[in-house]
């Protein structure tokens, strides 16, 4: 089963094409210690965001359940970069899967340090987080912006050999433009879609149920979106030969299958872990039935296999 759903993602070999997204994971370690969870069983563990210095998080409530999905609003908690380096990695066993380091910051060179010292790390490789606000320009968002993205992933760029994977926001105008920019100035991979800003009401008090207010919706209920990203983004990715990471509302192997379709070289599982910890062993097995009756010999056949109807340009809002 393993030779089969194995793929080549930046020079790592990943025993399936399953990912485990930051956030939702921890830093490698939680999730080992729930039944039915092995790491043997996703191909790579994405850990949680890091930035620079120690963050405390956002007040509660953090997460809030929606219909068809989940909010929420951590605010980045994590024991800083240096402690995530000397006191956590050691302890991770790197034998079972890849792990990918997920960085955040405040500003250009904030990232730029982050990057550099998981650059000379065993971490496999490092994945930006550029949907954070740089609070030199006024709080606006890095990755809603595909200039200030540029600049992010530019600055990591120099300041690592590791490969590097940027995560668009869903949060934008043209994420496929943004793509291209990442692409232009030294991403290695792209993986989309991080989560839809959203928010969730109490009627009663009148007042939002997150302590932050507003967070980042997931689940189900943007997987239309992640899809219609992942597609449009794999078209620029495809010339450039860079691998996508597809994300967003994945919760059985066909949501996977679609992503794959796509255009995605691996898929995120993250908000499903939440109701099934073995979720991604099932997934396996469900998608070795499904290469099985489709006469598939290696799960790198699906990527990119979309075949669209005619009329490419059709109007999207026609009635």
């Amino acid at each position: 089963m393993v030779g089969r759903l194995g793929i080549d993602f930046l020079g790592m070999s990943f025993g399936t094409p399953l990912v485990l997204v930051s956030g939702c994971a921890g830093f490698g370690e939680e999730y080992t210690r729930i039944t039915g969870f092995s790491n043997r069983d996703v191909g790579a563990v994405c850990l949680k965001g890091t930035t620079l210095e120690p963050r405390l998080g956002n007040p509660p409530h953090r997460i809030c359940e929606t219909p068809a999905g989940m909010l929420n609003a951590i605010g980045l908690q994590n024991p800083g970069a240096r402690h995530v380096v000397e006191e956590i990695l050691p302890r991770l066993d790197f034998s079972e899967t890849r792990y990918i380091a997920n960085i955040a910051g405040a500003t250009i060179e904030e990232y730029a340090e982050v990057a550099r010292l998981f650059d000379d790390s065993p971490i496999d490789a490092i994945e930006i987080n550029i949907s954070c606000p740089n609070v030199e320009e006024g709080g606006m968002i890095f990755g809603n912006d595909p200039a200030m993205s540029a600049r992010v992933v530019a600055a990591c760029r120099a300041a690592a050999t590791k490969p590097i994977i940027a995560k668009l926001s869903p949060n934008q105008t043209d994420i496929a433009e943004n793509a291209r920019r990442c692409i232009e100035v030294g991403a290695d991979g792209l993986s989309l879609i991080n989560t839809v800003a959203g928010m969730a009401i109490d009627a009663e008090s009148m007042r939002p149920v997150l302590g932050n207010n507003q967070g980042g919706l997931s689940g189900p209920a943007i997987k239309p979106i992640a899809l219609s990203s992942v597609h449009k983004v794999y078209q620029v990715a495809k010339t450039h030969n860079i691998p996508i990471i597809g994300q967003g509302g994945i919760t059985c192997a066909r949501d996977a299958i679609e992503f794959l379709i796509a255009g995605a070289s691996a898929v995120g599982i993250g908000t499903a872990l939440f109701h099934d910890s073995s979720i991604c062993s099932t997934m396996s097995r469900d998608l070795v039935e499904y290469m099985d009756r489709k006469g598939i010999g290696n799960v790198r056949e699906l990527t990119g296999s979309l075949q669209l109807h005619g009329e490419a340009a059709r109007c999207l809002c026609s009635g």
